[in-house]
């Protein structure tokens, strides 16, 4: 059963989302909020398996919560999929970096919206649609961030530091092994390591390492 938290300051919006987990089959709705604050609270007191997340809240907006989420030990392994309603959210980025796992746009498709609880809740990011890579892409560039290399980015090895370049690029560790001659355990490896010395809590905070760093 996957326990997911629902936080939109729109009751309409949270009641959409609560029938339709209710409805289907290996989903259970561990609870509700209308703020940031709140949701904080309610992550705590129901530890759920994946936090489905607006952005633009009263009080502390969905960044601030989802930081905040993250960084609870006993929270460690809620994921948190960012809600919004623009494809061109400028916040997105912010969301990826506080911690989220990736992100979805509010009129995505029930079917869709199960799959990728489904994906997070099973250690995946939700980076392979073109509009998420797109969205990083045009943000970073937008803003003319300068370049602020992760700390630790001197310990992956060319290899580990090239296959990070493509995980920005949005490639699956299978289209990773098949650009670099790899067996796809391998690559799998290699984005597992990188993973660990960045200190990248998954594959959506690998990306956003990837961009300040320069890999992409």
């Amino acid at each position: 059963m996957i326990r997911v938290l629902l936080v939109d300051d729109q009751d309409l919006v949270r009641l959409g989302l609560r029938t339709l987990l209710e409805t289907e089959d290996g989903f259970e709705v561990a609870g509700e909020a209308a703020d940031g604050l709140a949701a904080v609270a309610e992550a705590v007191r129901a530890v759920p398996d994946v936090v489905l997340m607006d952005i633009r809240m009263p009080g502390i907006d969905g960044i601030e919560a989802t930081r905040r989420i993250v960084a609870r030990p006993e929270l460690a392994a809620v994921r948190v999929i960012v809600l919004t309603t623009f494809e061109r959210d400028e916040h997105v980025f912010e969301a990826l970096h506080a911690g989220a796992a990736g992100f979805l746009l509010k009129d995505t498709p029930p079917v869709r919206l199960l799959e990728s609880i489904r994906t997070v809740v099973d250690g995946g990011a939700l980076l392979a649609p073109s509009v998420t890579r797109t969205l990083i892409a045009e943000f970073v560039a937008e803003q003319r961030r300068p370049i602020s290399p992760h700390p630790r980015i001197g310990d992956l090895t060319t290899r580990e530091a090239e296959v990070v370049g493509l995980v920005a690029q949005g490639l699956s560790n299978q289209e990773i092994a098949e650009r670099l001659v790899l067996s796809p355990a391998t690559a799998r490896t290699h984005v597992s390591r990188a993973m660990i010395k960045l200190g990248a809590r998954d594959r959506a905070q690998l990306v956003v390492f990837a961009y300040q760093s320069g890999l992409a």
